[in-house]
């Protein structure tokens, strides 16, 4: 079956495919990266690592992850989603499979760090920058839909990564996982498409002018990249995302390890990380289309605001319960801040050099990805206490609000 043909006779708009396929991406690449909870012990007790230590390797892969989106962004803008993702697919299935046969803690950087951390910066941007030229009405929308594949994943692959290292052990679940990535990798390839005139379509599901079947395209409206970073409001943009992030990954490595200092079991921790999925799915699903109608930047602020305040609640939960509590509202808005940032981001800047911008705007949340984890579980590991790191991740939320409220609703 032709590209073209895939555009016809089809009652539903093919963009909605697309969002399926983005949704796969993320679900597989950020399942696998937030499974690590689950080998948290299991990684430390084999090579006897403290927890700054084993912080380190989730650190690696999330500061990859996201820095790399500068170079796969343009990738993609340049010769098509298709291949960069595809090539970002393989890389997190071989490397989950390569740290099965590690045998040190560097092997596991070298394997898991690398290879979710490569895997996933070369398709998270690309995947997420393709839907947004799908649509303009609806794609606050589609992109929470799209993204909320990372919050099923967060919230289904810990408790299954538990499971399977309780019975199998880590080495086998890694294997597991990593042929998991590549079947599932392979189906959203497969589906992926970079921009409607791929298929004689114009964005939300129009059909092509029959008068320009043949001509040149126009380029999108909007900055160029070049023109993007001398613009004072992306910086803004630029460090507010970065200090929100320093503390957005921190519950992902070290909630379950503070849940068992209080008392809770393993199991009991890795669930509380998989409810952070939970409220971020619910984020991702329904803030999008609030924000839609709100505004996208004011529900960026509100949504960074929420999650600083989250964070701040953290400091007085005790016992299973409080900690869900919190785990299901820090989920829900820090769900929001990822769904909402591509479609704010293209409001601002435009289409022209959409999975450009997203990819370099990501550098800032790669950099808040390394320092965050590690940091926290090297104050934990001197002082025995959690209180410090999370009252200056709260503090760097709080802040980030302040700055990107002060922003415009568009500039393109």
């Amino acid at each position: 079956m032709s590209d073209a043909s895939l555009g016809r006779g089809r009652p539903l708009f093919y963009g909605w495919f697309v969002v399926g396929a983005a949704f796969l991406v993320m679900f597989t690449g950020f399942g696998a990266a937030y499974t690590f909870p689950a080998f948290f012990d299991p990684l430390s007790d084999a090579f006897g690592a403290s927890r700054g230590t084993v912080s380190l390797v989730f650190s690696v892969s999330g500061c990859l992850y996201f820095l790399l989106g500068a170079i796969s962004g343009p990738l993609a803008d340049r010769i098509g989603p298709r291949p960069v993702v595809g090539f970002g697919m393989a890389c997190i299935g071989l490397g989950l499979i390569a740290a099965s046969f590690a045998d040190s803690l560097t092997a596991i950087v070298l394997g898991y760090g690398l290879g979710v951390g490569i895997g996933v910066g070369f398709s998270y941007v690309p995947a997420i920058g393709a839907v947004q030229r799908w649509f303009r009405v609806n794609r606050g929308r589609a992109s929470g839909w799209a993204v909320a594949g990372i919050g099923i994943g967060t919230m289904a692959a810990p408790p299954l990564a538990a499971a399977i290292i309780g019975i199998l052990g880590w080495r086998a679940a890694y294997v597991a996982l990593g042929i998991a990535v590549l079947l599932l990798g392979t189906l959203a390839v497969l589906l992926l498409r970079g921009s409607p005139a791929e298929l004689g379509l114009q964005p939300d599901g129009a059909a092509a002018d029959p008068a320009e079947a043949g001509q040149p395209s126009a380029p999108p409206p909007g900055f160029s990249l070049r023109e993007v970073l001398r613009h004072r409001v992306f910086w803004q943009l630029y460090l507010g995302a970065g200090l929100c992030c320093i503390g957005t990954f921190v519950p992902f490595v070290h909630l379950a390890p503070y849940a068992q200092d209080q008392g809770l079991t393993r199991i009991e921790g890795v669930w509380l990380v998989g409810l952070i999925g939970v409220g971020s799915t619910l984020g991702r699903f329904v803030l999008g289309g609030v924000a839609d109608r709100m505004g996208r930047g004011r529900a960026v602020a509100c949504v960074t605001l929420l999650t600083g305040c989250a964070l701040l609640y953290w400091l007085t939960a005790t016992g299973f319960w409080a900690l869900a509590l919190f785990a299901l509202a820090f989920g829900l808005f820090y769900g929001g801040f990822v769904a909402l940032i591509p479609a704010y981001t293209i409001d601002l800047f435009g289409l022209r050099a959409a999975a450009s911008v997203i990819g370099v705007l990501y550098t800032s949340v790669a950099f808040g990805t390394l320092a965050g984890p590690p940091l926290a579980g090297w104050v934990f590991d001197v002082s025995g206490s959690y209180t410090w790191p999370i009252a200056i991740c709260a503090g760097g939320c709080l802040l980030a609000a302040g700055l990107i409220g002060r922003l415009p609703a568009r500039l393109a």
